[in-house]
Order: C-alpha cells, then structure tokens, then sequence
C-alpha cells in the first residue's frame, strides 16, 4: 500500500492546472493601490475645502471698482492672485486640520472632516499643506510682483499665527480672520498696482467683522461646540450680538457715505446711490440667518440662501454699472 496522499479534489469542470471556483479570482494589486489612490484623493480633496475658495474672490474687489477687471492684465493678474490664495488656503486648511484632529472628533459637524474621520492620513495632508504653503509664493518669485509677494507673505503668517496662537485669545482671533479676508481684497490691489481709497479698506474690514462675528455666533449657538475651541467658550451671545450690530451699522454708514460721494462729472451718478438698497437687504438677510443659527459656514449660506442671493447679484449689477459708466 502506497504512502502517497490522495490529490486533493479538483473543482467540477476545472482544467488541470487551473484554480478552483472556490478559490476566487487571483487578487489584483495594481487595482486595489489605484482604488486606495483615488480614496486618498478624494480625501485630499475635500479637507483642501474648496467651498471656501469663495473667500479669494474678495481679490477681484478693488481691480472690480476700479473699473480695471475688463482689461486683460488685470484680469489674468486677478484670477492669477485668486489661484495662489487657494493654494495658500487650503495649505492652511490641512495643517491646520492635522492639529485640531484630535477636538474636531467632539465636534458634531467637524467630526467627518477627512482628517479627523481616518479617512485622510494626518503625513499625508501635513505634506501637501506644507508644499502648498511653499509653492504659492515661490510662484510669485519669478514675477517680481514684490507687493504682491509681500501682501500674500503676510496672509500666511497671519494663518499660521491663527493656527498655532491667536485661535485661542478671545477678540484676538476674530481680527486675525477678519484681517485674512481684509489681506484677500488687498492683494487685488496689489497685483495690479491699484492704490486703495480709505472707503474700500473700512467697507472691506468692518464686512469681514460682521461675517467672521456671525459665524462665531452660530458656533456657539451649536451645542457643545465650546467644548472643542478654548476661545469660544469665553464668548457670551449678548457679546457677539453686540459686536455684530456694531459692525453693520458702521459697514451701511460707511458704505451709504461712499455711495453718495460720486464724482462730480459722473453720467449716471443714482446709480451708486440706488445700490445702498441691495447692500442693506443683503445685510439685513445676513443678520436674520445668523439669529437662525445657521451661519456657521459662511459660505454654504452664499451657495445656498437664493434671497441673498438674488440681493448680492443686484449688488453686483449696480456697483458694476456706476463704476463702468463712469
């Protein structure tokens, strides 16, 4: 009697040499990596937030009133200065993301941000933020638009101070943001060499306070969101409500002011005037929001509210038109 082990039974209707039905197919490598890729990049993708790109369109404001963005050096200067500012954003983004991991598990919205679900790798995204923040002004370098560079210089040393400090000093970090959406509508300027009139610096800067109180105020309407920011549980509600109202009745006056103050040899000097009414409407809209508690993200109520919506576009419409019949 043989020794030798019976051959194990090959499946019905295998071919000698061949797997069996119940193994499964060979495993393909190079399509699992290429799935991990594309997972990996989806993840990336959305913690670069590319939703809040809509803040550098705050670059086109002061080539837009002075009447330049029909030139084609302005323009591609413009859409050039709001390239490198979402690069510089979203480099922000990630880092600044891979720090606060660990607090926006306990946040009931910022939970499912790539880094703080697993789903993004925190190398991974410290690595592409780390070499968006070095490419965006190694990009202006070989421009030589020095006041560009210095004004998009600036921005990044304001975010990384947000991020690493100023985050957590209560007031402090309401003018760090606001200051990086000022920075934003400056760097329009200075790409293109336009001087910036005191009018255009206080609308820019008390706008930028109303929005970035309102979002701390819908923040801390959420329920436990002081617990995963130390600044934010030091605000009260009647604190911020009050800073709100006061920099919106600055932002109408102000705005009401510059308005009236057409040149005297405008053609079409009502026009300017007229446009005081969309801007208190889209005012007047923001606040209504924010006592709703939804302006936590500033810029899902611009892509999604349809009245503010309608109201900034007859914005748009008036100050375009006073500005380019003029």
């Amino acid at each position: 009697m043989s020794d030798a082990k019976p051959a194990a039974p090959r499946a019905e209707g295998a071919a000698p040499g061949v797997r069996g039905a119940a193994e499964g197919p060979p495993a393909r490598p190079g399509r699992a990596r290429g799935f991990g890729a594309r997972v990996a990049a989806s993840a990336l993708l959305r913690a670069a937030r590319p939703r809040q790109w809509l803040k550098n369109l705050l670059v086109f404001a002061a080539p837009g009133t002075a009447g330049l963005l029909a030139e084609p050096r302005a323009l591609a200067w413009s859409l050039a200065a709001f390239a490198l500012f979402c690069a510089a954003a979203s480099g922000t983004y990630l880092l600044n993301d891979v720090r606060d991991a660990a607090r926006d598990r306990l946040h009931r919205h910022k939970r499912t941000r790539p880094v703080a679900a697993g789903e993004l790798s925190p190398a991974l995204a410290t690595g592409t933020g780390a070499a968006l923040l070095l490419i965006a002004p190694a990009a202006v370098v070989p421009t030589g638009n020095w006041p560009l560079l210095a004004v998009l210089v600036g921005y990044l040393l304001l975010t990384t101070a947000y991020t690493l400090w100023l985050k957590n000093i209560t007031v402090l970090d309401l003018v760090a943001v606001a200051g990086c959406h000022v920075l934003r509508a400056i760097a329009g300027g200075a790409a293109i060499g336009v001087p910036l009139t005191q009018w255009f610096l206080i609308v820019v800067s008390l706008g930028a306070l109303l929005v970035v109180t309102g979002k701390r105020e819908a923040e801390l309407r959420t329920p436990g969101a002081a617990e995963t920011r130390e600044a934010l549980g030091r605000y009260s509600l009647s604190y911020l409500t009050q800073v709100r109202t006061m920099a919106s009745a600055a932002l109408i006056v102000t705005y009401c002011l510059w308005a009236l103050d057409s040149p005297a040899d405008a053609p079409y000097p009502v026009i300017r005037g007229i446009s005081i009414v969309p801007f208190i409407l889209v005012v007047l809209r923001y606040h209504l929001l924010i006592d709703r508690g939804v302006g936590e993200e500033p810029e899902d109520i611009a892509l999604r509210d349809r009245p503010l919506q309608l109201c900034g576009a007859a914005l748009l419409v008036l100050i375009g038109l006073g500005v380019y019949l003029e």
